[in-house]
Formats: C-alpha cells, sequence, structure tokens
C-alpha cells in the first residue's frame, strides 16, 4: 500500500474520530444541561448563568484535552489540560449513565404528584358548602402547586386576604422543581463518588492476579514456570515515573521466569516519555522480559519502531512477529510475540506464518498478543497460550457491557477450538495503567503471575 494511501487513510480515521467525540460531547452535555441545569434552575437566574458557562467551558477543556496530541500542542500543555480534562470526562460519562437510571424514579414521582395535585384540586372545591371560605393552608398550597408561590394574591370568599398572616410564612413549593433538584444532587453525588473511587483504584498499587494454567502439551519438566504479564501501562500526560517503578518493583518481588510486557507502553514519543520508561531497564527475571506492540504504539508521533529500540537499549526484547525458546529444566518451550493489528495499514501488521513457521509442532508455544480478538488466527496455527491485554477489563463500568462487541473476552481465562484437537487458552490481562480518565470502576489495575501446569 503507498505511503499518500496510507496517509489519506489515517486523516479519514482521525476525522472520523473526532467528529464522532465532537457528537458525543455535544449530545451528552445538551442532555445534561436539560437534565441537570434547566429543570433545576428557574430562568433568567445567576445559578443557571452559572452553570451553563462552567458546562461550556469543561466541555471545551475535554476536547482540547483529546486532541492535545493531534494538535501538536506537546506533552507540557497537555499535561496541563489532561487532569481537568481527563477528569471531567469520567464525571460526565457517571452523571450521564446516573442521569438515565434516575428517569425512571424521577418519571414515577412526577406522575404521583401531579396526579395528587389534580385530585385535591378537583376534590376541595366539591368538599365545602357553598360560600364556604377555604382553609388558610390549602389555598397556599393549592397556589404554590400551581407555580404562583404564596397565595397572598389571592382571597378567600369572605373578602379577606387568602394566607394572610399565615402566608406570609409559608414557603412557595413547585413541587417539580423540587423533584429535580433532588434527583439532580441524587446523580451528582452519585457520579463524584463514583469517580473518586475510581480515581483511588487506577492510581493505587495494581491487584497481583497468581493463576494457574494446565497446559495439555507442556513437557511435566517445565510444570511450574511462572510468566510474569503486565500490559497497557500507557505512560503518557498523567503519569510518573513513579507509576513504572511501583510497576518494575511489584513485578521483581514476583520471582518470575519470564515477563512479558502485552502492548500498549506508552502514549507519547521517546522524547517526550523516555525517562518514565527507563525504569524497565531493572526488570529482573531467569529468562528475560519481552515486548509486543499494541494499538498505541502506533498512535504516537514517532511510530513503533523508536520505542522498540528504546526497549532494546533498556534490555527488554521486541517479540516482532518471531519467537524464542525458553529452555527450562531440559524442557524447551516456545514463546511467540506478533505485532498488533494496527499495524496493517502500514505493512506492520502480525504475521503468525513468520512468528511460528517452522517450530517443532510437539513442544507447547506461547503467544504475545495485544488483542484478545487475534486468538482466533492464533488457534488456527495450534497455539496453546495467547497472553493479551488491551481492554482494560472495560475499565470504567458499565463499558465492560460493551466490550464484547469487539473483543471475545474482556477479562481473565477463556478457550477457544484449536485446530488440530485441544483448545487455545487466552488470558486478557486488565492492564497495570489507564487510558484517558484516571479512573477505574469494576476493573483494577492487574499485574498477573502465570503458572504453567502439565
Amino acid at each position: 500500500m503507498s505511503r499518500p494511501l496510507i496517509a489519506s487513510r489515517s486523516r479519514g480515521v482521525l476525522v472520523g474520530f473526532v467528529g464522532m467525540i465532537v457528537v458525543a460531547v455535544v449530545v451528552v452535555h445538551g442532555y445534561l444541561w436539560w437534565r441537570l441545569v434547566r429543570a433545576s434552575t428557574t430562568p433568567g437566574s445567576r445559578s443557571r448563568r452559572v452553570l451553563t458557562s462552567v458546562l461550556v467551558i469543561l466541555a471545551a477543556v475535554m476536547v482540547v484535552t483529546f486532541g492535545g496530541s493531534r494538535l501538536g500542542l506537546g506533552m507540557d500543555v497537555e499535561r496541563v489540560v489532561a487532569w481537568p480534562g481527563y477528569l471531567w470526562l469520567a464525571v460526565m460519562f457517571y452523571l450521564f449513565v446516573f442521569g438515565l437510571v434516575m428517569e425512571v424514579p424521577r418519571a414515577v414521582a412526577t406522575f404521583v404528584t401531579s396526579r395528587r395535585r389534580r385530585a385535591a384540586e378537583t376534590a376541595a372545591p366539591a368538599g365545602r358548602a357553598e360560600g364556604e371560605t377555604a382553609p388558610v393552608d390549602e389555598v397556599v398550597l393549592a397556589g404554590a402547586a400551581a407555580g404562583g408561590g404564596p397565595a397572598a394574591h389571592g382571597t378567600a370568599t369572605t373578602g379577606r386576604p387568602a394566607a394572610e398572616g399565615a402566608a406570609a410564612d409559608a414557603p412557595a413549593i413547585d413541587r417539580r422543581l423540587f423533584i429535580s433538584r433532588t434527583a439532580s444532587a441524587v446523580v451528582t453525588v452519585g457520579a463524584l463518588a463514583t469517580v473518586g473511587y475510581g480515581v483511588s483504584r487506577a492510581l493505587g498499587d495494581p491487584v497481583i492476579e497468581r493463576v494457574p494454567i494446565r497446559l495439555p502439551r507442556l513437557d511435566p519438566r517445565m510444570s511450574g514456570l511462572r510468566i510474569a504479564v503486565v500490559s497497557d501501562i500507557h505512560l503518557g500526560p498523567l503519569s510518573g515515573r513513579g507509576h513504572t517503578e511501583r510497576i518494575v518493583r511489584m513485578i521483581n518481588g514476583l520471582q518470575a521466569d519470564a515477563v512479558t510486557i502485552v502492548g500498549d507502553l506508552v502514549d507519547g514519543t521517546v522524547a517526550e516519555l523516555g525517562r518514565l520508561a527507563t525504569p524497565l531497564g531493572s526488570l529482573e527475571s531467569r529468562y528475560g522480559a519481552y515486548f509486543v506492540t499494541g494499538n498505541h504504539e502506533y498512535y504516537t508521533a514517532g511510530g513503533p519502531k523508536e520505542w522498540i529500540e528504546e526497549l532494546r537499549s533498556l534490555g527488554v526484547r521486541p517479540l516482532l512477529n518471531e519467537r524464542v525458546e525458553i529452555r527450562h529444566a531440559g524442557a524447551v518451550l516456545d514463546l511467540a510475540g506478533v505485532n498488533d493489528l494496527n499495524g496493517v495499514p502500514s505493512g506492520d501488521g502480525p504475521d503468525l506464518d513468520r512468528a511460528l513457521g517452522g517450530r517443532d509442532a510437539n513442544r507447547p508455544v506461547v503467544l504475545m498478543a495485544h488483542q484478545p480478538v487475534q486468538v482466533t488466527q492464533a488457534a488456527a496455527h495450534g497455539v496453546d497460550l495467547q497472553l493479551s491485554g488491551h481492554t482494560h477489563g472495560g475499565q470504567m463500568a458499565p463499558f465492560n457491557l460493551l466490550v464484547p462487541l469487539q473483543q471475545p473476552v474482556v477479562a481473565g481465562l477463556a478457550s477457544v477450538p484449536r485446530t488440530g484437537g485441544g483448545d487455545t487458552q487466552v488470558y486478557v490481562t486488565r492492564g497495570a495503567g489507564f487510558w484517558g480518565p484516571p479512573v477505574r470502576v469494576g476493573a483494577p489495575p492487574e499485574i498477573t503471575l502465570i503458572e504453567l501446569r502439565s
């Protein structure tokens, strides 16, 4: 494929992505304004003007945050706008989710209130004899329910001003406004509490998942071989060197025989983020540390090649559609790695024939492939176990319900039928970092220690 055609397709994808983001921002912010601002404030009020302005500003900051790298703003500027932009994205999302959930109780409360008001308005006149004066508090509440405020402007049949004296101290309650404000308060508190919890999980220590996996073709002498799996570290504007140091420290504490980094290591260039990746040079394992590309390596301005060279200089070996032999206790296992699917347009995509061709088919093979969807091809090539990431486990529930639309596995261990008999197992790690909002809800960050058993 020619470079002009690749560039044209890339521009088309970029325009489509930006267009989708703008539409989503407009639609969701429109809904939030309608439900949380318009419904909870009075026309022309200062609170409505202030809340509307804040919503517009936050929407603009979020758009700039998404377009930062694509607009060439530089990492320093991105760091400034990324925190408020991405945090607002998370808050906006959960305001939207809680808002939708509250639509049902809001509608029920509004219906019940309206029905009671109509019943009261119908029954009140019929229940009084002709010429009888209406009780003061009935007049006040009827006037308030109708939106007229205190009923000081009405008069009783006797000609005395309705609610005179008592009405002066009675509050005017617009029941629809009360329902809207109550619902808005519930939505806002729910969203802020959820995001606060999610931030604490995303910025906290990854969970260590210890997963035993049986491979029927594994030589018994290799039983107990331990492989550390980490993916989706996402070094970027919101992460610091401490993020990488913590991950390296935790992996080293596992005393793994091999370390696998299954893509999406970075969200920037070596010039911008190289110092954040330096601690990877301190990874410790008996048989080495290995890396395969993820989709985000192809999104960076410098592309994946500069990171491949950087990792080599740190002692981490990239597996670019290739394999190595892991020799342990006199037995051998093949560890292979393939490029991410996003390399296809530039001719740098996955090549399983190259990675697995000519090997001894009687011994097991573990494949590093960033996206779980690649397991179908892996099974066709007789792979025993695929290690993947990409999904983040959904990162922010209920996104986990949408992941199956693109990937066969959200997180954890699964299997598919393998060509030649048996199954190809695939383990999908939730990743040790985050993309976009520094928030994880229902999908804590993870470092995995897989123990192979025969």
